[in-house]
């Protein structure tokens, strides 16, 4: 047995479903019961934010599972909170489990007088009195460098290539993978590389920030059932406009695997009037009940990975075996009709 106490769960309030549901993953596992450490985390009249836990937590192995998605300030400084709540009660390890890691868009100086709110945030965390974090694919994979603590970056592809495998058994030979920008060249990559598919890239041209001005396909796509896929999904925009022109250039069908489903403004009316087939998103964020009754979006369950990621941690494991198919198999067993 490892030297460290049962590893012990709490959660904000940014996506206790995700939280609650990563729990019972790990009774599972444990044959004991996990339960979240009873706390709360509430607002002040004026809106600043109060924690308080209830429940002794000195010397214990804690995971706080917060994703800092909309609205991203509240929940970042849940987090920032929620952490110096049990640094302050002694706790012996703090790891923040972040399965979307919000500012990660502003990862560089893109442009002169610009911050890079990715490296403030990871600062932040830090200071907090976090000492290891575990996401699920970060928008730029130079941002674990912007933390002097271990970072644990989760990759959705493998799960991704399961779900796929089975949702479109017997047509393998058809799929053609879609990277939707030249920047998500690696990551189509990877996941064409798993299902052994062919790769095509949209190359996309933007006048204006928000606004696509032209989209040209790299690749012959005639005839294939392709699969778009990308770490987020804010307004759709992209997305749907990706799945036009791959229609007018011979697809057969259109479908789209997302990380994050961010989904806000006019997106899930753009995807359900879209001519996308299928969307694929993760509970990484918590699905709004538009999103839920959305008949062409679908979503794939994060909380076998991240229980399994937990477990790795406390008990001094491997994290990276979980990108391999061998490892994660058993994980999703029964999940996509296995």
């Amino acid at each position: 047995m490892p030297a460290t106490p049962e590893p012990k769960l709490i959660s904000g309030n940014a996506n206790m479903p995700l939280a609650k549901a990563v729990a019972r993953r790990m009774s599972m596992h444990r044959g004991i019961s996990v339960d979240l450490v009873e706390a709360r985390v509430e607002r002040f009249n004026d809106g600043e934010i109060f924690v308080e836990v209830f429940e002794n937590v000195r010397g214990e192995d804690m995971f706080i599972i917060q994703s800092t998605s909309n609205p991203a300030n509240d929940n970042l400084m849940e987090l920032l909170i929620m952490a110096d709540a049990l640094r302050r009660s002694s706790a012996k390890r703090i790891t923040a489990v972040i399965p979307y890691f919000g500012y990660a868009r502003q990862d560089r100086r893109s442009k002169a007088r610009t911050p890079i709110s990715a490296k403030l945030v990871a600062n932040m965390l830090v200071e907090a009195g976090i000492e290891r974090v575990l996401t699920m694919d970060l928008h730029a994979a130079q941002i674990q460098g912007f933390f002097d603590i271990p970072v644990d970056n989760l990759y959705a592809s493998p799960v991704f290539a399961l779900d796929i495998l089975t949702q479109f058994k017997g047509h393998i030979d058809e799929l053609m993978v879609v990277s939707p920008d030249v920047g998500g060249v690696t990551r189509a990559r990877e996941l064409a590389k798993r299902i052994g598919a062919p790769l095509a890239i949209v190359d996309k041209r933007r006048e204006h920030a928000g606004e696509v001005a032209e989209m040209n396909v790299i690749g012959d796509v005639t005839g294939k059932r392709c699969i778009i896929v990308d770490d987020m999904c804010d307004t759709a925009g992209t997305l749907c406009k990706a799945a036009e022109v791959l229609l007018e250039g011979g697809a057969q069908e259109v479908h789209a695997y997302t990380t994050h489903g961010v989904l806000s403004g006019p997106a899930v009316e753009r995807i359900t009037n879209s001519v996308l087939k299928s969307m694929v998103i993760t509970d990484t964020i918590a699905p709004t009940a538009a999103v839920q009754a959305t008949p062409n979006i679908r979503i794939i369950p994060t909380a076998p990975v991240f229980a399994q990621a937990i477990l790795n941690i406390w008990n001094g494991t491997s994290v990276s075996s979980l990108f391999d198919t061998p490892t994660l198999e058993p994980v999703y067993e029964g999940q996509f009709g296995n």
